[in-house]
């Protein structure tokens, strides 16, 4: 008797799922394999790597000695950079200080003002006195080699063995009375009536005769006190015998031919102010000195320097033409550069000077150039156009152009 089984529509699904199941993970599986590679396996790894030679004694003694000097090498080049920067600060401050001592009212405390013992009897010498003591200003009562003298005298702290020295300026004032300054004017007086006979010599007349050397570069200057322009005249005519003395042909011979300028001052205010006029125009003179030198320590090539560079291919001449039009008075930069497009050199505007027929022409021939200017056009006009012509053919150098 045999047995028949019935599937269910059930269990015929469960199947056909079972069985889609089976074939979807077969079908990833041989895609799995497929994209899946798997290297060789590689030997290469496995392989001993060449032994390391062991270094002799004598190649590890070299690299010390290489790695030693490299290290004093490095030593050496620190301790130079360091000398360097201590040489270059040194002299940072060398200039520094050098740079204190030029300030003017640093050099007013190397100054000494010397007043000659004389003047001490005249009855206004406490106001000069009393105005240096007031600024702080150091003198010093000493006999001078011109009678009645002031000079100036600088202290020199600068000297490399460190020694303090004074050096004496070139100015010298002297402090003449009216009555005193008689006698001055009137040997000048006879020195220019000598028609020359005896100022050969660079002797200075008067109280100027003894101590004063021209030759040695002093600048001389007499303040005259106590002037009065009758009674000096006066005492002059009564001191030369009645002759009559210009005054001013003896200051024009003492500027002139000795240097010394004379100075005619009410009180002894006046000569007070002087002094120190003077002694704060010598504090002065070292920053200028260092300051107003001919070499100047600049290059005058930039951009920003006047006048034009021309190069070696002859670029830049058409600059130089234009410049030279404008240097004339009323003449612009848009009124040369049309000159200078009409005629690009000075050569092509003489042979067009030449072509002309008549004087009047050759000066009108610019008048009718168009200047384009900032919103309006005009001509160059007649009156520009003649003086470029009186310019570029005038043989007379003092002529003038407008």
């Amino acid at each position: 008797m045999s047995r028949t089984w019935e599937i269910s529509d059930s269990d015929a699904e469960v199947e056909k799922e079972s069985n889609g199941t089976l074939q979807s993970r077969e079908r990833s599986g041989d895609s799995a394999e497929r994209s899946v590679s798997v290297p060789p396996p590689s030997f290469e790894r496995d392989r001993p790597g060449p032994a390391k030679r062991r270094r002799s004694k004598e190649e590890m003694e070299a690299d010390r000695d290489k790695a030693r000097q490299r290290r004093e090498a490095r030593e050496k080049n620190r301790a130079a950079k360091e000398r360097q920067k201590q040489e270059k600060k040194k002299e940072q401050e060398k200039r520094k200080e050098a740079a204190q001592r030029l300030k003017p009212e640093n050099c007013l405390q190397c100054l000494t003002v010397c007043v000659d013992p004389a003047l001490l009897q005249q009855p206004g010498c406490d106001i000069l006195l009393g105005t240096l003591s007031s600024l702080e200003w150091r003198y010093s009562i000493r006999p001078q080699p011109l009678a009645n003298g002031i000079t100036w005298t600088r202290d020199l702290p600068q000297l490399t063995d460190g020694a303090t020295g004074t050096v004496a300026e070139d100015q010298l004032v002297q402090v003449l009375s009216a009555s005193q300054f008689v006698d001055v004017a009137v040997a000048v007086k006879k020195l220019i009536d000598s028609d020359g006979e005896e100022l050969e010599g660079d002797s200075v007349p008067g109280p100027l005769a003894e101590g004063f050397r021209p030759d040695a570069g002093q600048v001389a200057t007499i303040l005259v006190t106590e002037y009065r322009g009758p009674a000096f005249a006066q005492a002059v005519r009564s001191r030369s015998g009645g002759g009559d003395v210009d005054v001013e042909e003896v200051l024009v011979f003492l500027q002139l031919r000795k240097n010394v300028a004379v100075f005619f001052v009410e009180s002894w205010r006046d000569v007070a102010d002087h002094v120190c006029a003077v002694t704060k125009s010598l504090s002065k003179r070292p920053l200028k000195q260092l300051t107003e030198r001919a070499r100047l320590p600049f290059c005058a090539e930039g951009s920003w320097a006047g006048g034009a560079r021309v190069e070696k291919d002859g670029s830049g001449l058409r600059r130089v033409w234009s410049e030279q039009i404008r240097q004339l008075n009323r003449v612009g930069g848009a009124t040369a550069s049309c000159v200078t497009a009409a005629y690009p050199s000075p050569r092509l505007l003489l042979q067009a000077y030449g072509a002309a027929r008549s004087e009047e022409e050759r000066k009108k021939l610019l008048a009718h150039l168009e200047v384009k200017g900032d919103g309006q056009d005009r001509r160059v006009g007649p009156q520009i156009s003649a003086r470029v012509y009186r310019c570029l053919t005038a043989r007379n150098p003092e002529l003038v152009l407008d």
